[in-house]
């Protein structure tokens, strides 16, 4: 029996009957491979629809042409660079790899899509990160609300350096949206983002809060940079956003040294800083930060992060009985002993994990046993994610 392939009809609209067969289920990426089946990211984990088929070389090729024909189109774009696809793989060619943001509508796509085309062994591939448009509360994201409230209060702060850390996919950049968010609409900031990609987009209005269904103007500002569209790498966006006069910086991810320096330094010299970082615990976080300097710099890096380092979020999603729960980790530096744990550290150090236990702060495994004791994750989630 030959295998079905996904028509040309169905391809013009395969975002749209992707997020209809997966209502309710919160996708976040969609990959596609030539010879593969079509996988989707939900919050059931990677799902194959067999319905859309084997994907051919050709179609792989159609639809990558067909996206590249509605990404978002950059105002220094020449009428050259627009001709189809013809430049397309004129950059594959090049640089193996293109990126690029595509609005709401590409190939029937109900929401924003990062997408990017790469080679593989199979040949061209398509990744597809699905930018959702509606940003959750911070009060109903999961987090634990004495941790909601201190992160509101941290907020008013005039300077410091606030990390949100986790895996890919631990809603990490929601969390950040939601924090954002909450002081769009509750404080008189200047706020700057820089991200790759723009995941969340904020909006100069908000409701009113005495006349519902009524818009009022935000009391922030909030001017939004997505990296190799509104500035070249997050260095350069960094360097530039201080000439900008923020009050609070969101970088969406610290990938170098550079950017962390910068990120410190921004924080020292008077701005609040929000970003995120790719690790698991809160006291690991303060290991990963290490890893940027050599030996030699670390105690100097210690000393200003005892100053300068507001708080850290570490979060992870995990499979429960009914979709996905937030387990986190809270950690805040509003004490003398965590700021000399923070001082004092080293990698065989238990004074900061020790301060896990302090009021206020909220370890991983004791969030976790909640989520254990009001049977929302089985025992044999709860015993895989423990740390301890």
């Amino acid at each position: 029996m030959q295998t079905p392939t996904l028509s040309s009809t169905r391809a013009s609209n395969l975002f749209g009957d992707l997020a209809e067969m997966y209502a309710g289920r919160e996708i976040s990426d969609v990959q596609i491979r030539a010879n593969a089946l079509i996988c989707v990211h939900t919050n059931r984990g990677l799902e194959m629809p067999e319905s859309f088929g084997i994907q051919t070389q050709d179609a792989v090729r159609t639809l990558a042409e067909a996206l590249y024909n509605q990404r978002a189109i950059e105002i220094w774009e020449t009428p050259e660079a627009l001709s189809g696809a013809t430049r397309m793989w004129e950059v594959l060619q090049s640089k193996r790899v293109l990126d690029m943001s595509c609005e709401n509508g590409a190939l029937g796509a109900p929401v924003r899509m990062r997408a990017q085309m790469h080679l593989s062994e199979n040949g061209l591939g398509l990744t597809c990160r699905w930018l959702r448009g509606t940003i959750t509360p911070l009060e109903n994201l999961g987090i634990d609300a004495a941790v909601t409230d201190n992160l509101k209060e941290l907020m008013h702060r005039r300077f410091g350096f606030g990390l949100v850390t986790g895996p890919t996919g631990s809603g990490k950049s929601t969390t950040l949206a939601a924090v954002i968010d909450w002081v769009r609409r509750h404080m008189q900031k200047h706020i700057v983002t820089i991200e790759d990609p723009i995941e969340y987009r904020y909006s100069s209005t908000m409701e009113d809060p005495n006349k519902p269904g009524s818009l009022i103007s935000a009391p922030s500002l909030v001017t939004q940079q997505e990296v190799g569209r509104h500035t070249l790498t997050y260095q350069t966006g960094l360097k530039e956003v201080l000439r900008k006069t923020p009050n609070v910086i969101l970088i969406g991810e610290i990938r170098d040294r550079l950017t962390m320096e910068t990120c410190i330094e921004a924080a020292q010299t008077g701005h609040l800083v929000l970003s995120t970082l790719h690790t698991r615990g809160a006291v690991k976080t303060v290991d990963r930060i290490l890893e940027f300097f050599p030996k030699e710099q670390q105690p100097g890096i210690l000393a200003r992060l005892s100053e300068t380092l507001t708080f850290v979020l570490s979060q992870g999603l995990i499979t429960g009985f009914n979709g996905r729960v937030l387990v986190t980790e809270y950690l805040q530096n509003t004490s003398a002993a965590v700021s000399a744990g923070i001082r004092a550290y080293d990698s065989g150090s238990t004074s900061l994990a020790d301060a896990l236990r302090y009021k206020g702060n909220l370890r991983w495994d004791d969030s976790l046993m909640q989520l254990y004791q009001d049977g929302q994750i089985p025992e044999d989630i709860f015993r895989a994610n423990a740390m301890s």
